[in-house]
């Protein structure tokens, strides 16, 4: 897997997240993947300078609770930023396009109407060893590109409303 293209490299070690705090939902569903990408999401912010006090892990059942708990969670007011991480891997029947479509469907409709960024960070792969491939160590992890991407946006709304 590759991460040509992505902001991962180019940012690394060059954002400042003071005081930024960071909501990371991960399904529990798949968990060897999803608590891969809650560990690289975790470990993008803590290596940018994010406190402990700063993040809030939030676990749900599934992918299909994702947009829910995010947008309960833009609606506190407490979050600089929402990370979103689950896997689904396809199976024999319709349900993974079911799931796939709603989760993306959901956390968009969540992003559009947030006034903070909301991140997509869900896998939606054919078989496990995608899912593994997507869910490595280090910034080939895509719940680590997933913080990555956060840590960005808060920097682009700030700057957006006047705040840099």
């Amino acid at each position: 897997m590759s991460t040509k293209g992505s902001p991962v490299d180019a940012l690394r070690g060059q954002v400042d997240v003071e005081g930024v705090r960071v909501a990371v939902i991960a399904a529990r569903f798949n968990a060897e993947i999803t608590d891969s990408l809650l560990r690289g999401a975790l470990e993008a912010l803590s290596e940018h300078g994010a406190r402990a006090d700063d993040l809030t892990t939030i676990r749900v059942p599934g992918a299909w609770e994702l947009p829910q708990t995010a947008a309960r969670a833009v609606e506190t007011g407490r979050f600089d930023a929402i990370v979103a991480l689950g896997c689904v891997i396809r199976g024999e029947t319709p349900h993974f396009d079911y799931v796939c479509q709603e989760t993306s469907l959901g956390l968009g409709a969540v992003a559009r109407a947030a006034d903070i960024p909301v991140l997509f960070g869900v896998l939606t792969t054919d078989d496990v060893a995608q899912a593994q491939a997507r869910a490595g160590s280090g910034k080939d992890n895509k719940g680590y590109e997933a913080a990555m991407a956060a840590l960005e946006m808060v920097s682009v709304f700030r700057v957006l409303r006047g705040e840099q």
